[in-house]
Formats: C-alpha cells, structure tokens, sequence
C-alpha cells in the first residue's frame, strides 16, 4: 500500500498559507491588469480537481489505496484554488471568481479506463509543473511569482507520486498497465501535432454536454490557456521540449528501457500492441 508513505513525506514539504506566503511583500506597481486576470483563471481551473477528484474515486472503487491517496492530492489541489483567490482577495478583489464561475467547472466526467486516466494526469502534472515555473517568470510581482513556484513544486511531486501508482500497476497488470501508459504517453508528449494545449482540462470528457465538455470551455473566457500559453506566459519550443524529456525519462525508468525519443516510444508502443511472438514469427 502506497498511501502511508506518501502522505507521510507530503506533509513534510507541506506550505502554509499564513507561514510561506511572505504577504506583507506585495508591490502593487507590479501587478498589471493582464497578470491579475490570468490569476483568476488559473484559480478556476484549479478548482476543477473537484470533478476530477470524483471521477477517480467513481472509476477506483475496486483500488483502496489510491483512493485513499485522492484524499491528499484533492487537499493540494484544493488548497492552489484557495491560495491564487486569496492573492485575488487581498490585492485585485474585484477579480475573485465568483461561486457561480467555481461550480461552472463542476461537471460529471464519462467513465474512463484507469490506466489511461492515471497516466493522463501524470502527464498532466508534469505539464503544469513547467507551465507555472515560466508563468512565474513572465510575473513581475514578488508574491505571485512565489505562489506559482509553490505551486509548481506541489504538481512536481503529485507527478512522482502518480508515477508509483504506475509501477505499482505495471507489477500487477503486466503489459496491459504497459501499453495503456505507453499509448497515453505518446498521445500527451506530442503536443506538436495538435492545434490546442495538451492537459486534462482541455480535453473533452462528457459526450452528452460536446463541444462545451472541457474544464477550459467553461471558464469566462473559452480561449484563455491558449492566450496564456502562447502570448503572455511565452510557452515555447524549449519549454516543451523540457515536458517531452521529463515523460521520456519516467516512462525510460517505468518499463525499464531508454526513449529518448517520441519515435522510440512509439516504436514499443507498437511492440505492445502486437504482443510476443513465437519463435521464428517475423511481424
């Protein structure tokens, strides 16, 4: 059982809001107009854990152990919401989302297998990890760039935690648990190919509610992760570069074999998929 262990060593890097949060260092010259509003929707899609979190306890019934882990993971992700509308709160009031605007993001996600989610959220993590350590060097206030580096090392860890779930899975589902990550992994990892971000909340999760079922079709603003990505945070080739690598060496130390490619990963992808041969068959 994994959970014991890792809620022992997440509470031990745990922030505090009144203690890590240096408050009083707030430069109001510092903060545009621009910046603030991208607070807002960052603090919306971090609400949405809330539809993720029942989702992966209505698809994990048959899994204690990370069910019980959701309890810790749905706390942080929580407590990112809470902490960017708090700066909201204290400095840009008028900006604070509404309840309204929150329970918006609150939605019923489809069934989905667990292997593909789990690793689509792993992936996820990885993502928003180099999404808030460039956002908060696009930031020019000194408490904001802070949060969002608070917040990076929360969604780093989540990551590796996620990861364990993932070989805890491989042991006990063999190639199944395998091909799952491997096919989700190259479908999260080739962001190149498609024309909107790659992240849990931009995907399409609720058939009867298409085209308005993704976390991000339900903000204020459709097209914000786009805008943010693209022309304010300045999401580049080198920063995507930097995600592509991070997969490539979990899913190199998960099954025990160096991709240092996307070509390489697919190529076992597709070893997955056709599965072992008898001697002598050539495919």
């Amino acid at each position: 059982m994994l959970y014991p262990e890792l809620f022992k060593s997440l509470e031990r890097v745990r922030w505090s809001l009144d203690v890590d949060v240096p408050w009083s260092n707030f430069d109001p010259s510092l903060l545009t107009d621009e910046q603030a509003l991208t607070i807002k929707m960052n603090a919306i899609t971090e609400w949405a854990a809330l539809p993720a979190t029942e989702m992966f306890l209505r698809d994990n019934r048959h899994d204690s152990d990370f069910a019980a882990f959701m309890s810790v993971w749905f706390y942080e992700e929580q407590k990112h919401a809470l902490v960017l509308m708090e700066y909201l709160k204290r400095f840009r009031p008028d900006l604070v989302p509404s309840e309204a605007e929150l329970q918006a993001v609150r939605f019923e996600f489809d069934p989905a297998p667990p292997h593909e989610t789990l690793m689509l959220h792993f992936c996820g993590e990885i993502r928003l990890n180099h999404w808030y350590r460039c956002a908060a060097q696009w930031h020019t206030e000194p408490v904001i760039r802070l949060i969002y580096d608070l917040i990076a090392r929360d969604e780093a860890r989540h990551g590796g935690a996620y990861l364990q779930y993932m070989k805890k899975a491989v042991s006990t589902a063999g190639d199944a648990a395998r091909a799952a990550f491997a096919r989700t992994g190259l479908l999260m990892a080739s962001a190149h190919r498609n024309s909107k971000p790659l992240h849990p909340t931009n995907l399409h999760v609720n058939r009867e509610m298409f085209p308005n079922d993704t976390v991000q079709s339900r903000l204020p603003d459709p097209e914000w992760l786009t805008r943010w990505l693209d022309h304010q945070i300045n999401f580049d080739r080198a920063w995507e570069s930097k995600v592509v690598t991070m997969i490539l060496h979990n899913l190199s130390s998960l099954f025990d074999r160096s991709f240092k490619t996307l070509q390489e990963l697919n190529r076992y992808r597709k070893e997955l998929a056709v599965g072992p041969q008898p001697a002598g068959v050539v495919v």
